[in-house]
């Protein structure tokens, strides 16, 4: 196949699938149902069986849903160039870092090796960590050597370092994420083609929000300083490049961040007064971006990939909506957690001085 009717391939095979994606208006529709008609819905009815827990009737749905995600991306790979392909398989790796950071809380709280395999994703080979021989792993520093031998190398080197140097999950924690931003960003560089500036605004957004995410979270609740902070962010194609998040990990509040973020963030985030807000309002704003890109533009691996952030997004949505029915949780509180409803935080604004 030609390199353009692999493109045009690719371009009709998104088009075919944006069609599964919900309706602007239908994710409140889906809400005001209960649950056997969502799971009669989305072929979900045979994993909500009565006689097994709430929790494993949960964590089948979730593994239906990702299962589902990752057979329509490994369809969409089959047209791409290796370029293309390493840019989507890197932007799937976060699941297998999901199951690395499961295996990493098992190994530092000594749990039964049973108790972690529930918590692990069943993810297809080309996803997947050799679990096996990460199971072996006496301890967490060599759990990360072994993983260095492999295709995660950068991250596990990185997670290791941050480790020796401070014992805290939470560092190690960062380090797998800002690695893993920083990996999906290097696979943008790749490009020089029509496809790069796509992919520029698509991933840059992807980063515009994860870096303000981090900074708030990392400044005002975790309390660290400028220079740590700005050590676990990942300068952006569009907004927040490197020298932005330099000045803007020096502010001393909450409020002052979001009066300094470049347009459109700081209307977008204007009277934003805790982090789920901010997550809540940046969310939709990654949500419109893509819809921007799948409509408009004509590179097939940015229209790829912005369908699968959609996509993803809306089973996410799905999945707490489904999780809300089975706790039995407060229909505002599922409206928040799906963006249907604005969230009430009962804490005090996030500033300097109170976080």
């Amino acid at each position: 196949m030609s390199q353009a009717a692999a493109q045009a391939y690719l371009n009709t095979r998104v088009s075919v699938m944006s069609t599964r994606l919900f309706r602007p208006s239908e994710l409140a529709e889906l809400a005001g149902l209960g649950l056997d008609d969502l799971a009669a819905r989305f072929g979900l009815a045979s994993l909500i069986d009565e006689h097994v827990t709430v929790r494993a009737k949960s964590r089948a749905v979730e593994q239906a849903l990702i299962s589902l995600l990752l057979a329509e991306l490994a369809i969409l790979v089959r047209p791409m160039t290796a370029a293309e392909r390493a840019l989507i398989m890197a932007w799937a790796r976060k699941y297998a870092l999901f199951n690395l950071k499961t295996l990493i809380r098992g190994k530092l709280y000594d749990l039964d090796q049973q108790e972690i395999r529930q918590n692990l994703y069943d993810l297809p080979p080309h996803v997947r960590l050799p679990h096996q021989e990460l199971f072996r792993a006496e301890n967490v520093l060599e759990l990360l050597r072994q993983l260095e031998q492999g295709p995660h190398v950068l991250i596990a080197r990185q997670a290791r370092e941050a480790y020796e140097q401070r014992r805290e999950p939470f560092a190690l924690e960062a380090a797998i994420d800002q690695r893993y931003y920083a990996g999906l960003a290097r696979q943008v560089r790749q490009f020089h083609d029509a496809s790069l500036q796509p992919l520029q605004h698509l991933v840059g957004t992807l980063l515009d929000r994860e870096d303000v995410q981090c900074l708030m979270r990392f400044r005002f609740s975790y309390r660290l300083s400028p220079s740590e902070t700005f050590y676990q962010l990942v300068p952006s194609f569009r907004l927040l490049h490197r020298d932005r998040l330099l000045e803007l990990v020096e502010l001393e509040t909450f409020e002052q961040v979001i009066e300094a973020l470049p347009a459109p963030l700081d209307a977008l985030l204007a009277g934003a007064s805790n982090l789920i807000e901010i997550q809540q309002r940046l969310h939709h704003y990654m949500a419109d971006e893509a819809r921007r890109v799948l409509a408009l533009s004509a590179s097939a691996v940015a229209r790829a990939l912005a369908y699968l952030i959609l996509r993803e997004s809306q089973f996410r949505a799905l999945f707490a909506l489904v999780q809300g029915h089975l706790l039995q949780l407060p229909t505002q509180l599922v409206g928040v957690a799906v963006g249907l409803a604005e969230p009430v935080c009962p804490l005090a604004p996030m500033t300097a001085k109170a976080a």
